[in-house]
């Protein structure tokens, strides 16, 4: 796990990079209320299905796919955060302590429940049940940076190339964007100042001419 002066940088970095794809997107995306609290339940019953839960029948955990899951959560628990506090400074502190907790769990499906629950319960993004997530998916916080931004300047990479006019290329020489982008950032320096500046210059390279 990063120290905490680490995790509170990594985390403002997140926050900033979150609101500015929000805006990308609308404008007024504060104003518009969405609800992400909703996302982030959706999306945890989309991951129990990669995880496994079914006890009729056989199933392999997923564990790439659970942790794209988890990164996509993580994208909405920032909206969320986001939402209900104006200050990065303040968010960033305050989730980074959240996701220096110790595990209490064992079971990854509790966790999850835990993790939807408060989205469904409280409106919420429940920073303790997320980090026993990402530790049973043997995910620390830089596992979460390093998808993350990747994710987050794909989005955007995407959002310049097309994606709302549908001229978008999702297959790249016969492998899907998702897919070029986690060999990209595999061979990059995370802790690099130009980390993201570096992956929008790979997928730009790679993207098909």
């Amino acid at each position: 796990m990063s120290d905490l002066s680490t995790s509170i940088k990594q985390i403002k970095q997140m926050l900033i990079m979150q609101d500015a794809m929000n805006t990308r997107v609308s404008d007024s995306w504060r104003a518009d209320n969405y609800e992400w609290y909703r996302a982030i339940w959706v999306e945890c019953a989309e991951m129990l299905d990669h995880h496994g839960w079914k006890w009729w029948k056989h199933q392999e955990c997923d564990v790439p796919q659970v942790q794209l899951e988890l990164v996509d959560i993580f994208h909405f628990g920032l909206s969320l955060r986001l939402m209900k506090e104006s200050n990065v400074d303040i968010i960033a502190e305050q989730l980074a302590a959240e996701l220096q907790q110790s595990v209490e769990h064992t079971d990854f499906k509790l966790a999850l429940e835990d993790l939807a629950a408060a989205a469904v319960s409280n409106k919420d993004f429940d920073g303790k049940s997320f980090t026993a997530c990402m530790a049973l998916m043997d995910m620390d916080l830089n596992e979460l940076f390093r998808q993350y931004v990747g994710k987050n300047t794909l989005n955007f990479f995407r959002q310049d190339y097309g994606y709302k006019t549908g001229t978008y290329i999702k297959i790249w020489n016969g492998k899907e964007d998702n897919e070029v982008l986690a060999d990209l950032v595999t061979s990059l320096d995370t802790t690099a100042e130009d980390f993201q500046s570096n992956v929008y210059k790979g997928l730009k390279a790679a993207y098909p001419k």
